[in-house]
């Protein structure tokens, strides 16, 4: 099966968690997409979706499903996203489609965290896919000389020549080299440097359930 066959087959199983009659918060990414493609199935048999980006916004409008602002939602009984890396506790690497900070805020309203993914996702270790991190730009050259201090190699993510401006107008920097082998203690450090809007780490916010794309199948892991 090709990577995209698999990501429409995770899309689809992430229907089985969406809860009849509520909200779901609904993620960002091409995977995502998928699901976003899926949930457009079952679209009257919810009230609508929170979603974590623009892209996604869009996409749910698209195909008739209501959005509704997170600060009018007190609770989400699930959440489905994807993942740049996912280890064997749940602990997550994101923010490859630059939306972490919103993902992060969705992740935290929502009772349960689904995490859907390609077998190719799933490390032993988090820190070969560049870790995302969404900066108050002036902070950009401070951030990246605190991660080389941890043998990491930082730079600003650029796009069209430019400095990627996030839905929230501030700066991403990727950073290559490091080995996270403590998730929640290296999301709680580096979470109170001064200038990180929120870093890429999903581990206080993990995944419960990751329904994982194979050639024989969605493989289902609980966390």
């Amino acid at each position: 099966m090709t990577q995209d066959e698999l990501k429409t087959q995770v899309g689809l199983a992430a229907l089985q968690y969406v809860v009849k009659g509520e909200i779901v918060g609904v993620g960002t990414g091409s995977t995502v997409n998928k699901f976003i493609d899926a949930l457009a199935i079952i679209k009257n048999d919810i009230k609508g979706a929170v979603s974590s980006s623009e892209a996604s916004t869009q996409r749910l409008k698209a195909l008739g499903i209501p959005v509704f602002d997170s600060n009018s939602v007190s609770e989400l009984g699930v959440y489905i996203d994807g993942a740049d890396e996912i280890d064997h506790a749940g602990h997550m690497v994101k923010g490859g489609g630059a939306a972490l900070t919103r993902e992060k805020i969705v992740a935290a309203i929502a009772k349960r965290f689904v995490c859907i993914a390609d077998e190719s996702k799933l490390v032993n270790v988090l820190g070969a896919f560049p870790l995302p991190v969404e900066v108050i730009p002036m902070a950009s050259a401070q951030l990246m000389r605190e991660f080389a201090a941890l043998g990491g190699n930082a730079m600003v993510r650029r796009k069209d020549g430019e400095s990627l401006v996030t839905d929230n107008g501030q700066h991403i920097i990727d950073v290559t080299g490091l080995q996270i082998k403590d998730p929640v203690a290296f999301e709680t450090r580096v979470s109170q440097w001064p200038g990180v809007v929120t870093v890429g780490v999903f581990a206080l916010q993990k995944a419960q359930v990751c329904l994982l794309g194979t050639p024989s199948g969605v493989k289902t892991l609980e966390f």
